[in-house]
């Protein structure tokens, strides 16, 4: 009963995000008269891309393919500041090639029974914390690893390596940060013991696999798309984005960000500049922003508030002072560089 709540409950947020998109680009319709333009504001060839991801990601966590090769792995750990290191940097790496969204869902309720299993739920917070970090940080490395870098990956057009080299700086120090906020966590002996097998699920599995993909995101893509698509078309919100964005890409980025998550801020700021580099740097940033801020970053406090309702509040403050610790060094890096 618990487990059918739990994708009720997914299901009308996801529900809730599409709504809200779809009343906005309705009501945009009334100043804009519909017509085939409308197919063009769509970028079709991020709705395929982004459907072609969810594909292959929905295929290996079916098999469970990250997750074997984590509990192999995590046999070789007995301290708790490398257990805290090595959930971290799973999370950072994982995030690279099945997005940062995926993998929280994946390795965030796999850490708490770790953490469980061993006594340190003490932990559970910090953990949580630096995981969501490292998966915001994880997918700068790829143009794949996350739905905005997705969006500014085909709308701009820039070469594949091209998009690693403009965040490398900001990879390069949030490794270093994280990697030295685990040695805040004391390196007591502890315990995992026998880490169980897991089989994948192969009965029905092309039906688990398509029906796992997030069909709401890519019909959320498309209405904000067509949102934006006719306030390009309306003169005052063409002439008000235009003339404050272009030239403050990465404030917007970053500001937007906060209050509208970083992917309809991608979506938005790409419409109106043509100045990527820029936008990629402020919308990558403002995902380590304020819970909002990122789907990965709510996707994190839902299970902690799932799992452990009485520490959501610390939860969330730990979070925010950690995260504004980020976004102030990469915007350090920004105006240094």
């Amino acid at each position: 009963m618990n487990g059918f709540k739990d994708r009720l409950s997914d299901f009308l947020k996801e529900e809730i995000i599409f709504s809200v998109s779809f009343i906005l680009a309705l009501a945009s319709c009334f100043f804009v008269k519909p017509s085939m333009d409308y197919i063009d504001y769509i970028n079709w060839e991020t709705i395929l891309l982004l459907f072609a991801i969810m594909l292959v990601v929905e295929i290996l966590k079916n098999l469970a393919v990250f997750e074997m090769l984590v509990r192999r792995l995590l046999a070789k750990v007995n301290d708790s500041r490398t257990l805290v290191c090595f959930l971290t940097f799973t999370c950072f790496f994982s995030s690279i090639f099945i997005t940062n969204d995926v993998s929280l869902i994946v390795f965030v309720p796999f850490t708490i029974l770790t953490l469980r299993r061993v006594g340190r739920t003490d932990l559970i917070i910090f953990t949580v914390s630096l995981e969501t970090i490292a998966a915001n940080v994880g997918c700068m490395v790829l143009p794949i690893g996350a739905p905005h870098n997705i969006v500014l990956y085909t709308a701009s057009n820039i070469p594949f390596d091209s998009f690693f080299l403009v965040l490398l700086p900001y990879i390069a120090v949030s490794l270093i940060m994280l990697l030295a906020l685990t040695f805040i966590v004391s390196p007591e002996e502890i315990n995992i013991g026998s880490v169980e097998k897991i089989e994948p699920d192969m009965k029905n599995f092309l039906k688990k696999v398509f029906s796992g993909i997030d069909y709401y995101l890519l019909l959320t893509f498309i209405a904000l798309f067509i949102l934006i698509g006719n306030l390009e078309c309306i003169p005052f919100f063409n002439t008000f984005f235009k003339s404050h964005i272009m030239g403050n890409e990465v404030f917007w980025g970053v500001a937007a960000s906060q209050f509208i998550s970083n992917v309809p801020a991608a979506i938005l700021l790409s419409s109106f500049s043509s100045n990527y580099e820029a936008i990629i740097i402020g919308v990558n940033i403002g995902g380590l922003g304020t819970l909002v801020a990122s789907m990965a970053n709510l996707i994190s406090y839902r299970i902690i508030q799932k799992e452990f309702d009485g520490i959501k509040i610390r939860y969330l403050v730990e979070f925010t002072l950690l995260n504004l610790l980020f976004m102030a060094v990469m915007l350090g890096v920004y105006f240094l560089t």
